[in-house]
């Protein structure tokens, strides 16, 4: 493995994260050459240290390993097919967002010009890059990405998923959904609490409580998932849309929108319907496993 405080990296795109991955690999000692479109923008790191190439072609030659963070994939395409660029023996991380799909034709579109690639996401603002708190996800060959782990640590805690380059995406929207639902989730209650004067602070407590408390039954439910049986053997689905029918009748008398409460009994209803009212809450799984309805 290279020395991680010896490999030269490159950073492409310099938008509020790329000035922050360039900034970790600085401080980290690497040999950093950036380039951006607008080159003012790498003004605070040149004065840091770093390089401002003059073209994508120059800053992919400066080192084994670029690190691209850029708008969106078609910025990625057209950045690169402007550049007569030499990719020989570079290896590509690919930071910029996008769908499982974009990564894996971006794989190939790289593949196809000599270069490896290792697609990934950010799970962090732009000022925890650098820190411990700063997950970042990587998919793709395991033996590219072991071979700069040492240099990619600069960012934050590395997260390596496997050899299909589409898993980074689908792990960075799998955890937004996460995000949206435990916030969707408090926001349903705080709406309801509000009603009665207790403010957001006071029930924030209870709910965290609530949401570590529901985290720890995912391992148990995973297992249920994984084998296809859903034995219930803490309530039956059944039993749980009754509560949600609760849910929704106090939500309604407090003058709370329920729009969110309808969602999950909707699912719910149509899994009973189909003969799963005795098995346990995550038999759901077959229900978000469809497509929409129309």
């Amino acid at each position: 493995m290279n020395n991680s405080t010896e490999t030269p990296v490159t950073v492409i795109g310099l938008g509020l994260m790329g000035q922050a991955l360039a900034g970790a690999f600085l401080k980290a000692g690497h040999p950093t050459t950036i380039w951006n479109r607008t080159p003012s923008k790498a003004d605070q790191l040149v004065a840091d240290g770093a390089r401002l190439a003059p073209t994508v072609g120059d800053a992919l030659k400066a080192g084994p390993l670029t690190v691209i963070c850029v708008t969106d994939y078609p910025a990625l395409y057209e950045l690169f097919g402007a550049d007569d660029a030499e990719w020989g023996g570079t290896t590509l991380i690919n930071l910029t967002s996008g769908s499982s799909a974009q990564a894996r034709e971006a794989a190939r579109w790289a593949g196809q010009r000599g270069a490896r690639y290792l697609d990934g996401a950010v799970m962090a603002v732009p000022p925890a890059i650098g820190t411990a708190e700063a997950v970042i996800l990587h998919s793709g060959p395991q033996a590219d990405f072991e071979e700069h782990e040492p240099a990619l640590a600069a960012l934050g805690t590395l997260t390596y998923l496997g050899a299909d380059h589409g898993l980074a995406s689908l792990y960075d929207v799998a955890g937004l959904a996460m995000m949206w639902s435990i916030l969707n989730a408090w926001l349903q209650g705080t709406a309801m609490l509000r009603t009665a004067g207790v403010d957001a602070s006071t029930y924030a407590p209870f709910a965290r409580q609530m949401a570590t408390g529901v985290a720890e039954w995912l391992p148990g439910y995973a297992e249920q998932i994984d084998k296809g049986a859903f034995p219930a053997e803490v309530s039956a689905l059944e039993t749980d849309v009754r509560a949600m029918e609760h849910l929704i009748e106090e939500s309604e008398a407090v003058g709370v929108n329920t729009e969110l409460p309808k969602l999950l009994k909707s699912m719910a209803d149509r899994a009973i319907a189909a003969g799963h009212g005795g098995e346990q809450y995550p038999v759901l799984i077959e229900e978000f496993s469809k497509p929409r309805r129309h």
